[in-house]
C-alpha cells in the first residue's frame, strides 16, 4: 500500500539547536498511527514540520505523492492535513457555530463530508453548547471543539497532539471513543498521546523518538509483546 505521508531523514532545527535527526515515518490512507516518547524528544516538532509550522533543516515530506516540506502552513492545510494542536487553540470570542463554520471546507471532495450536523451528532455536546463562547467551555467540550473544528476541514489527514492532555477520566474516554470511530470510518489519523495501552487498542504502528531520533518503529503486536520497550523509552 503507498504511502499518504512519508517522511524521510526529517532533520529540524530551532536557530543552533537541533531537534530531530533523521526522522523517517510513514503512513498509509486509512491507517492510525502514533508518536510515541518522552517529553522533549521531538515528537511536537515532527508535527510542527509535517504541518509547515517550522521549517525543516534537512530530508523530505510527501503527502499524497507531493513534497510539502517548506510549503506554507496555509498551503499543507488546503492539501488536506488538519492538526488538533495541544493546548487546543480554539478562538475564545467566537461561539462553538462560530468557530467551526469558520473552518468548514471540502477541497478534496468527500462523499460524506464533515458538516455542521454531523459534527453535532458526533459530539452532542457542542450541539447543546452550539451559542456559547469558546471560552467559556470546559476543557473537554474545548477538546472536542478542537476536533470538531479540525474534522469541518474534510482532512485526509487528521494529527492530534496530546488528545487526551488534562482531560478528566470520563471525557477522556469519550475521545477516545471518538477516536475509535472515526478509524472505523477510515479516517487516516496520527495522534500523540502518553496512554500506551489506550493508543496500543487504538492504532496499527507505532514511531517511538527518543533525542530526535527514531528509537523503535513497529506495529500494536509488536509494542504489545515487549514491555521492556516500555520501560526504555516511555517511563512506564
Amino acid at each position: 500500500m503507498s504511502a499518504l505521508l512519508k517522511i524521510e531523514n526529517l532533520e529540524t532545527a530551532y536557530g543552533a539547536s537541533q531537534v530531530l535527526f533523521g526522522v523517517d515515518l510513514a503512513l498509509a490512507e486509512g491507517e492510525v498511527a502514533t508518536l510515541l516518547g518522552r517529553n522533549g524528544m521531538g515528537k511536537t516538532t515532527t508535527v510542527r514540520s509535517i504541518c509547515g509550522l517550522t521549517r525543516p533543516r534537512g530530508g523530505t515530506i510527501r503527502f499524497a505523492g507531493e513534497r510539502i516540506d517548506g510549503l506554507p502552513a496555509d498551503r499543507i492545510g488546503r492539501a488536506g492535513i488538519a492538526l488538533v494542536p495541544e493546548g487546543r487553540q480554539i478562538f475564545p470570542n467566537l461561539s462553538v457555530r462560530e468557530n467551526l463554520v469558520a473552518f468548514a471546507a471540502n477541497r478534496h471532495g468527500a462523499r460524506e463530508p464533515w458538516s455542521l450536523e454531523r459534527v453535532y451528532a458526533f459530539f452532542p455536546r457542542l450541539a447543546e453548547r452550539a451559542d456559547n463562547l469558546g471560552g467559556r467551555l470546559s476543557g473537554g467540550e474545548q477538546q472536542m471543539l478542537a476536533i470538531g473544528r479540525a474534522l469541518m476541514t474534510n482532512p485526509r489527514l487528521l494529527i492530534l497532539d496530546e488528545a487526551s492532555e488534562g482531560l478528566a477520566p470520563l471525557v477522556r474516554e469519550e475521545i477516545w471513543r471518538c477516536l475509535a470511530a472515526l478509524r472505523g470510518s477510515g479516517q487516516t489519523i496520527l495522534v500523540i498521546d502518553k496512554y500506551v495501552e489506550r493508543l496500543i487498542a487504538l492504532a496499527d504502528r507505532h514511531t517511538i523518538l527518543e533525542r530526535g531520533k527514531v528509537a523503535w518503529a513497529g506495529t500494536s503486536a509488536e509494542l504489545d509483546a515487549d514491555h521492556g520497550v516500555w520501560r526504555r523509552y516511555l517511563g512506564v
